[in-house]
């Protein structure tokens, strides 16, 4: 304890965790606010010493990486949260996952450096998906050497509608890698607040590059990693969020 003027005040010591969680089945319907509020609960539930803001107000100390939009299932979200009393990762999981709901399961909690420990949602820079067709939504055959042909051009271009209007972009330099093995497409993009590329766009794009149109619910879109960046923009080290952070013995 310390005495600043005439009052007292406490400093009180915090861990900075991350926390990661997959996201399958009727859950992918739920949307980012909602999975905030649910967490919120569940984390008081599990009898966690998570940490509070100041002030009049005070909310629980938490923040996600790249919120996931809604009819999108995941093997890999991310959330940061700041603990007081906290046990082994082990604990913690066990814990945490006592009181989930079926289709949502914790699959990792550690420890994040001070020097590691930047907001989980700034930090994004990359993220890894895998799409499939539904049914008789796929193109027609050899769709696949297609998809090969349509990545390997100079530029990818779109129409891209915002809240500012109407724009063409080159997605082509934000599509870092793409493949197909048994009808499953697998695709890293950027990710984050500077530049943002959802899978569900380069399908659009692969679909006129096909001349034919992607129709509604043609896709089933599964999150699988999500990377930070810790080298530069043009020489990429991508570090997945977990790798990011220890375990807590």
């Amino acid at each position: 304890m310390r005495a600043v003027g005439l009052e007292f005040t406490e400093e009180v010591f915090v861990l900075k965790a991350r926390v990661k969680f997959s996201k399958q089945g009727c859950m992918k319907f739920v949307g980012h606010l909602d999975m905030m509020r649910y967490f919120q609960k569940a984390i008081r539930r599990a009898n966690i010493d998570v940490a509070y803001s100041a002030g009049f107000s005070p909310h629980m100390i938490m923040s996600f990486a790249a919120p996931l939009g809604v009819g999108l299932t995941s093997d890999g979200e991310y959330f940061d949260i700041e603990v007081g009393v906290c046990f082994s990762s082990k604990e913690m999981l066990r814990r945490l996952n006592e009181v989930m709901v079926d289709n949502i399961e914790i699959l990792s909690f550690r420890k994040i450096d001070e020097g590691k420990a930047n907001n989980a949602m700034s930090i994004v820079a990359a993220a890894d998906y895998t799409v499939t067709f539904r049914g008789d939504y796929r193109p027609a055959t050899d769709w696949e050497t297609k998809l090969v042909e349509f990545f390997n051009q100079d530029s990818i271009t779109i129409l891209k509608k915002t809240k500012k209007g109407e724009n063409i972009i080159d997605i082509k330099p934000m599509i870092y890698a793409l493949s197909c093995s048994n009808e499953i497409i697998s695709m890293q993009l950027a990710a984050g607040s500077i530049n943002h590329l959802k899978p569900e766009l380069v399908l659009e794009a692969f679909a006129q590059y096909m001349r034919t149109q992607l129709l509604d619910f043609a896709l089933e879109v599964n999150r699988v990693e999500v990377y930070a960046n810790e080298g530069t923009e043009e020489e990429r080290r991508l570090i997945t969020l977990e790798a990011m952070g220890e375990e807590i013995a």
